[in-house]
């Protein structure tokens, strides 16, 4: 089987002065996980290594440089899931741990359930050994500044459609099992508690080795709404191509005026993405070449 990788930097209104550190920073991503499936690594392993780039990298909204919410503080959510046997794991609400896609993953393979939240997951975040940080050390000074100017202006989440961009990854590897990894800061200035689609499998992200796989990026509640990444993971099952599956999936906010973007591999190691934002930061990697755009 042909490994490929497919990754996005989230979907949104992205401003032309961070257009390069987005296509630098999916780039890096994408081939960071490509090295793990030309090692003949699993899907999984690339995923996640490529989802923690991206976490580490305060050009996105995931791990450090996240948004910070209404009280001024980064709340993360991640999620992982494995298209053979459709196993899932995903954590909400975590503010100490620096990568919450690495603890997603534990979820799903130490524990019997798929979803921790807050103090529950920063409790086994420390048992299984993760390093735990102090909160402050998610808070860059940029979204610092864009919350203090939020406030004043009185923006809501909706409103503020400045950024909005989860980080995923969706990836084949040489045994032919897919995976998918999605981390996020979730929206501006958004309620304490509030959780998006990201860690609600099927909604930010799904996989199938008997279909493909999907990650969505955007407007989380829009995307809960039509279950985003399994609708187009059923539409990979039902014979659309990986880019027609994709373009369906977009097509379906539509119904109800939200915005978003999503990549789609089908198990055949096809490559789709689509989005209705001004942009969305992708690339892959397909018989070693990478592709950027955005």
């Amino acid at each position: 089987m042909r490994p490929v990788i497919i990754v996005h930097g989230g979907a949104w209104a992205i401003p032309d002065d961070l257009v390069e550190a987005h296509k630098k920073g999916v780039r890096k991503a994408a081939l960071r996980g490509w090295r793990i499936l030309e090692e003949e690594g699993s899907a999984m392993d690339s995923v996640v290594e490529a989802v923690s780039i991206m976490e580490d990298d305060f050009t996105f909204d995931a791990g450090i440089g996240s948004f910070l919410n209404e009280e001024g503080r980064v709340d993360l959510d991640a999620s992982v899931m494995n298209g053979d046997g459709l196993k899932a794991g995903a954590v909400a609400s975590v503010y100490r741990v620096k990568n919450p896609v690495k603890l997603a993953r534990l979820v799903m393979e130490k524990t019997e359930h798929v979803l921790l939240v807050g103090e529950g997951a920063h409790r086994f975040a420390e048992k299984m050994g993760l390093e735990i940080i102090d909160p402050s050390e998610l808070v860059t000074e940029r979204e610092y500044l864009r919350w203090k100017e939020m406030k004043e202006k009185g923006y809501s989440p909706r409103q503020a459609f400045v950024k909005d961009s989860t980080v995923g990854a969706v990836a084949l590897d040489s045994k032919g099992r897919l995976a998918v990894a999605l981390s996020t800061g979730g929206t501006p200035n958004k309620m304490v508690g509030r959780v998006g689609d990201v860690p609600i499998i099927g909604s930010g992200l799904y996989a199938d080795n008997l279909k493909g796989a999907a990650a969505s990026t955007g407007h989380g509640e829009s995307i809960i709404r039509v279950v985003l990444a399994k609708s187009a993971v059923d539409m990979l099952g039902l014979g659309l191509s990986a880019q027609a599956a994709a373009e369906s999936a977009v097509d379906l906010l539509k119904r109800i005026d939200g915005y978003g973007g999503i990549i789609t591999l089908n198990r055949r190691g096809n490559v789709g993405y689509a989005y209705n934002t001004p942009r969305m930061a992708v690339a892959y990697v397909v018989n070693g070449e990478v592709e950027v755009s955005i």
